[in-house]
């Protein structure tokens, strides 16, 4: 897409781009001015606990910085409600479940997606874009969602729930990019976020310790650590705490210097109980599950698809696709997957592909 002209008139696209104050999202910006549009930078301002450093201020000012360089209007949205109701509260609650939640997915489909397109929609604008690696393509007068080129970089799986109202109003000017080129742009159009690195972590939040994040919300609870014969070898702050396939954040008291690093096969929140495997064992343990029962099913295409259907699958961020078939049993939606897999936490996202097209997903309900 570039300009719009009706009847004669020159009439500019306007767009709204969420600016992080990171280089994708500057770039992204940049981008569409370049191409002629009537372009506005908008910082999302969400809520943060009063424990963790107080970085969205100085992340505020780098994307203001951005937008006095290419010099284009800058605005503050106040998300500070929704991400707290949406994102941060969910997050709390599967975690108490015993359940392990997916923030980024719901960052994107309540605030960035959500509030954000409402909001730039409602003030006028035409389109919202972001710095996200993924793109969109027109195809039988439906959009699809695709990967982004840079296949190391690819945010698609963090997009799933997106759908044709929403995606006919969004751009993702980077996603046919590789991340040195947009390095490259950064400096071209002389922005001062070109050398900056990447944020990591929690949408938003950053990287942070989740135990010790949640701990301010979840009072610990000291549990046992129990190897595959059921025997205690140890002893956890709280199954709630921790994770599917997770190496760390227990304590291993029986054991001796050659024994290999252990990780957690299973939990038992009622009994508070971790079960950790070695690599002796792994065989055994944690390659069992087959299946997978899903909940909030979304599908991009706004069509529910026939099924049993072959497809790909991802379990979790930039894992390989593992070839699968969907189908449904007992009204329930079920992956069956062609070879067994490892570590699959519940309340994680399971997300759809065919090829380099993102089908839709759904919330890891239960494993078999």
């Amino acid at each position: 897409m570039g300009l719009w002209y009706k009847r004669g008139m020159e009439k500019r696209k306007r767009v709204f781009v969420g600016v992080s104050g990171g280089v994708d999202s500057s770039v992204a910006l940049a981008l569409l001015k370049r191409d002629g549009y009537d372009v506005t930078g908008v910082f999302l301002r969400v809520w943060s606990p009063d424990f963790l450093p107080c970085d969205w201020k100085e992340e505020r000012r780098s994307a203001m910085r951005v937008c006095a360089t290419l010099g284009v209007p800058f605005l503050t949205l106040d998300c500070q409600k929704e991400y707290k109701r949406e994102v941060v509260d969910y997050m709390i609650r599967e975690y108490s479940n015993g359940r392990v939640p997916n923030p980024d997915v719901f960052c994107n489909k309540y605030v960035k997606f959500g509030v954000f397109l409402k909001k730039a929609l409602k003030l006028g604008a035409d389109y919202v874009a972001t710095g996200h690696y993924a793109r969109t393509e027109e195809r039988t007068k439906r959009l699809e969602l695709k990967e982004g080129m840079d296949k190391n970089k690819d945010q698609s799986y963090f997009l799933y729930t997106l759908n044709q109202k929403q995606l006919k109003h969004i751009l993702f000017p980077i996603g046919k990019m590789m991340k040195p080129e947009v390095r490259k742009l950064a400096k071209k159009f002389g922005l001062s976020t070109a050398e900056k690195k990447d944020s990591q972590g929690v949408c938003f939040l950053g990287k942070l310790d989740m135990k010790d994040f949640l701990s301010h919300y979840i009072k610990q609870k000291k549990g046992s650590v129990l190897n595959t014969k059921k025997e205690i070898i140890g002893h956890h702050d709280g199954a709630m705490f921790l994770t599917i396939g997770q190496r760390h954040g227990f304590t291993i008291t029986k054991k001796t210097t050659t024994d290999p690093r252990y990780f957690i096969i299973s939990k038992d929140l009622k009994k508070n109980t971790i079960t950790v495997a070695n690599k002796e064992s792994e065989k055994n343990t944690i390659y069992s599950t087959r299946k997978i029962c899903l909940s909030h099913i979304h599908f991009i295409g706004d069509k529910k698809l026939k099924l049993p259907l072959k497809m790909a699958v991802r379990i979790r961020y930039r894992q390989e696709k593992q070839k699968c078939v969907l189908n449904k049993e007992k009204n329930k939606y079920v992956v069956i997957f062609n070879i067994p897999q490892n570590a699959i936490a519940e309340g994680q996202s399971a997300v759809f592909y065919d090829g380099d097209v993102c089908l839709g997903g759904g919330i890891i309900e239960k494993t078999y």
